[in-house]
């Protein structure tokens, strides 16, 4: 079981790992030229401060994020999954990990990031800048640059093994995984009516996919999925490949 998570804005700082090393991250081979051009990208892109904020969507006080971009290939590197911070991974709440536990979430988490693509868990990476929506100036969209890539990739890794698709729509449109298992998050109204959960849907998602990702148990489909999170207590519809985490309003 594969679970995929999308990326966050927000970023630890510094790193006790070496500066990035692009061939060292998972799926080089597939992912790397659009890596290797992102990252040239951005970096060149930092050398000029209101380009940079129009196409990353930033503010002038936030120009120590585009500082983070000019240093991308020089600054200390954390683990994908350390480095992320935010609603969703406060709720995976990796530092708590055991040994053990570490070691499943390793095999069984990605991340899905606007300019590396595929992550592993462990795959060390510098703080950086860039959404799914973001437009690099005299370039496509970031899904037309990654489909091409991605969505062989995610293909033939969901031809192996379930994957559990946690990440939101501009991530999702970073590549396409056939047959996945998607979540919704849902608030149950009092006169029984559901409606999209918006900002905190996150936080629910992270919390299931800690379950996910420590559990011994070995999900093999969607049912098997939502059988899981019922037992850790969570109220769960299901349609097809497709759940909903239902919460009260």
């Amino acid at each position: 079981m594969l679970v995929l998570l999308p990326p966050s804005e927000t970023k630890r700082d510094g790193g006790d790992g070496p500066p990035l090393d692009l061939a060292a991250l998972s799926h080089d081979a597939d992912l790397g030229p659009v890596r290797t051009d992102l990252c040239d990208e951005l970096v060149a892109l930092a050398g000029d401060r209101p380009a940079a904020r129009a196409a990353l969507g930033v503010s002038q006080r936030q120009d120590a994020e585009i500082d983070r971009n000019a240093a991308l290939r020089t600054n200390p590197t954390l683990p994908a999954l350390d480095r992320y911070t935010g609603v969703l991974y406060d709720a995976l709440d990796a530092g708590s990990f055991t040994r053990a536990t570490r070691d499943r979430a390793r095999s069984r988490l990605a991340v899905c990031s606007a300019l590396f693509g595929l992550l592993g868990a462990d795959d060390p990476i510098p703080p950086y800048r860039l959404s799914a929506g973001s437009k690099l100036p005299g370039s496509g969209t970031l899904a037309a640059r990654w489909r091409p890539a991605l969505d062989p990739l995610l293909a033939r890794i969901a031809d192996g093994e379930l994957v559990v698709d946690l990440r939101s729509g501009g991530y999702a449109a970073l590549g396409t995984v056939p047959g996945a298992v998607t979540v919704n998050v849902l608030a149950r109204r009092p006169d029984g009516s559901r409606s999209v959960v918006s900002h905190h849907n996150k936080s629910h998602k992270g919390g299931l996919a800690r379950l996910l990702a420590t559990s011994r148990a070995e999900p093999a489909d969607a049912g098997a999925v939502a059988r899981l999170a019922r037992r850790a207590g969570h109220l769960v519809e299901r349609d097809g490949n497709h759940l909903d985490l239902v919460i009260p309003a």
